[in-house]
């Protein structure tokens, strides 16, 4: 049977449509999960963290089964457990219950959106066609992170917070049942050894883990507790066990030769400390908008639709300028303007109005986190060998998805300790909640200035069109 190969986009558009949008959906519900299922301030995050996390670390386990095990059934279970964790999600009654929905959520993720990226390239030849649909691909993603804060605000107010995750469910049976007909079932020969490096992707993602939860038990424990110290330092151990694994593995998830690169070594940092500054960002004005200046869900998401705006002009200024101008140019200008745009925000309070505090700051946030994300894409793969193009796509993607968790934990619990002491020195709640919120986009902002300085050591590359199309839709 013949099929269209724009019917086979539409399908895997559609599902990398709402993996994407269950990163952004569920910011603007986190005030009615706190008060809904009780979770303490320390322990929110992890509803944004378990998901990226385990996305994050077995993205590149879910590429390597897609290529031995075949695209379309990769896709398919991946498919199947995104839903059926989104259910059990939104019928969560306890913190842990939905953390651990989250958790496994993140990981049907992590093998759908490789797979589909798989399918995508199969079914499209080189060149213009491909071109197309690589743009259609990262414009729908896009899509999916901007109105995602408007969809969960509709759900929200209109419905329950359990509907932002109920939602996926009608969406995976539908793609489900058209699989078979729009979809080929591809079969790839993967070269070298028909192996999977699953111990790699457990130590690397168990390492972070425990990174991440000794960073969040700082708050309150403190830094020097016994619980704190050992979790830090037993992620780290594990982490060490991943790099030692993965230099000695016949078919590594990171092949760590990619990493002699300096243009992949320094974009994997950039990109990961951009990703900290976005999750932490989101997270915090989302609460912020709640809580302190009590909008509801749906107005909280319709005062994110500015940035979104700004992030695909970002796309459009970025891929045009660095072929004029070259990549480092252009991931510094947006490195400096996400510095300013973190900066502004971090200066509202409770009482000033939106266009004035809080546009401004949104707009140029997003502009820069864009004009970082294109040029660092591109980079990453300037040095590579055309066949090692998707291992070290995949690798910066991964440090995006894991330094957003962590830089979200370290934001997260400096933001808390700056709340708890102010209340403690008897200051309103609402008073504390600002306090803690400036302190949380201060930090980020330090992120983002660490980016300045990391920028300055990348080269610079003057890309060729496929890459330009690659970046963009990676972005």
């Amino acid at each position: 049977m013949r099929r269209s190969p724009w019917a086979t986009l539409a399908v895997l558009a559609l599902a990398q449509f709402i993996v994407v949008l269950d990163v952004t959906i569920v910011n603007v519900a986190l005030p009615h999960i706190q008060a809904d299922l009780n979770f303490s301030a320390e322990s929110l995050q992890w509803v944004i963290s378990a998901y990226t996390l385990l996305f994050g670390g077995f993205l590149l386990l879910g590429g390597r089964m897609a290529d031995l095990l075949g695209p379309r059934r990769v896709f398919v279970a991946g498919l199947l457990l995104f839903g059926v964790t989104s259910l059990v999600a939104g019928l969560a009654e306890s913190p842990g219950f939905l953390i651990g929905a989250r958790a496994v959520q993140g990981l049907g993720g992590a093998l759908l959106s490789p797979a589909a990226l798989a399918i995508l390239t199969v079914t499209f030849a080189h060149g213009r066609d491909r071109n197309i649909a690589m743009g259609v691909w990262g414009g729908l993603a896009g899509l999916g992170g901007t109105l995602g804060v408007v969809a969960g605000g509709l759900l929200v107010d209109s419905l329950s917070w359990q509907w932002v995750f109920f939602v996926n469910v009608p969406i995976v049976l539908a793609l489900v049942a058209v699989i078979p007909v729009f979809v080929r079932d591809l079969r790839h020969n993967a070269d070298g050894p028909r192996r999977f490096d699953t111990a790699g992707a457990v130590l690397g993602t168990a390492g972070l883990l425990a990174v991440v939860y000794g960073v969040v038990r700082a708050e309150p424990k403190g830094w020097g507790s016994a619980e704190v110290v050992g979790f830090l330092a037993g992620g780290v151990a594990l982490l060490i066990a991943f790099v030692a694994v993965e230099a000695r593995s016949k078919a590594p998830l990171v092949p760590l030769r990619l990493f002699r690169s300096r243009a992949l070594s320094v974009s994997s940092v950039s990109l990961a400390l951009n990703g900290a500054g976005f999750l932490s960002m989101f997270f915090l004005t989302a609460i912020y908008l709640q809580q302190v200046r009590g909008d509801s869900a749906l107005d909280a998401g319709l005062h994110f639709l500015p940035m979104g705006g700004a992030a695909i002009l970002g796309a459009v200024l970025a891929s045009n300028l660095v072929q004029r101008v070259g990549t480092r140019t252009v991931q510094l200008g947006g490195s400096v303007v996400s510095v300013a745009g973190l900066l502004l925000l971090s200066q509202a309070d409770a009482t000033g109005g939106y266009a004035t505090e809080l546009l401004p700051g949104l707009i140029l946030f997003g502009l820069g986190i864009i004009g970082v994300g294109v040029p660092a894409q591109i980079a990453a793969v300037s040095e590579v060998q055309h066949h090692e193009a998707g291992a070290a796509s995949g690798a910066v993607t991964t440090m995006y998805q894991v330094g957003g968790a962590l830089g979200l934990a370290i934001v997260t619990t400096l933001s808390i300790t700056r709340t708890t002491d102010a209340l403690a020195h008897g200051d309103a709640q609402q008073q504390a909640l600002v306090e803690g919120f400036q302190r949380g986009l201060l930090i980020a902002g330090l992120f983002a200035i660490a980016n300045v300085l990391i920028t300055l050591t990348t080269p610079q590359i003057q890309p060729t069109s496929e890459q330009l199309t690659e970046a963009a839709a990676a972005a």
